[in-house]
């Protein structure tokens, strides 16, 4: 799903899908892509929008169940 097809969900929406508020990812956003410009770009570049790349990090993040919750759920200690 890219970041043109769910920057017009509600707020809720979008905060449901990737865990932070639309003001929040647009916070980020501003921010990324100000660092991005002093850093020393080598390579190829990428095919994802950098807010493409973000929304896509903030859902891996918010779906990702580590090693540690897996334990929890399955009574491990």
């Amino acid at each position: 799903m890219t970041y043109e097809k769910v920057k017009n969900l509600k707020p809720e929406e979008f905060k449901r899908l990737c865990g932070v508020h639309p003001e929040t990812f647009t916070q980020i956003t501003q921010i990324v892509r100000s660092r991005s410009k002093t850093k020393l770009k080598t390579g190829r570049p990428g095919k994802l929008s950098l807010e493409d790349q973000l929304l896509m990090t903030l859902e891996y993040w918010r779906e990702y169940r580590t090693y540690f919750h897996i334990g929890q759920s399955w009574g491990v200690n």
